[in-house]
């Protein structure tokens, strides 16, 4: 199944990233080699992230999502996660 990830960033996210950004670039690096991830990335500003993933169920993205340093940290504010229906 395929899901969409819709979340927002901290104030200054771009400032505050900088201690764990390659811990969590390497951990997303894991999830697309492992056939999980497909996308990811921060919207123009970065508030907001977006990402598409497919995994076995929603659970599995959520617990890789509530994983990521970028939660724990507080880089992260909102995840949510959405079943999704790929048309084209």
């Amino acid at each position: 199944m395929k899901f969409v990830l819709w979340g927002t960033y901290c104030d200054n996210a771009l400032d505050r990233r900088g201690p764990y950004r390659q811990e969590h670039l390497e951990g997303l690096q894991r999830q697309k080699d492992d056939g999980l991830l497909i996308t990811l990335g921060p919207t123009e500003g970065s508030t907001h992230v977006f990402g598409i993933y497919e995994a076995e169920s929603q659970e599995q993205v959520e617990a890789l999502l509530h994983a990521d340093i970028y939660w724990h940290q507080g880089i992260w504010t909102e995840i949510h996660v959405y079943p999704w229906i790929q048309a084209f």
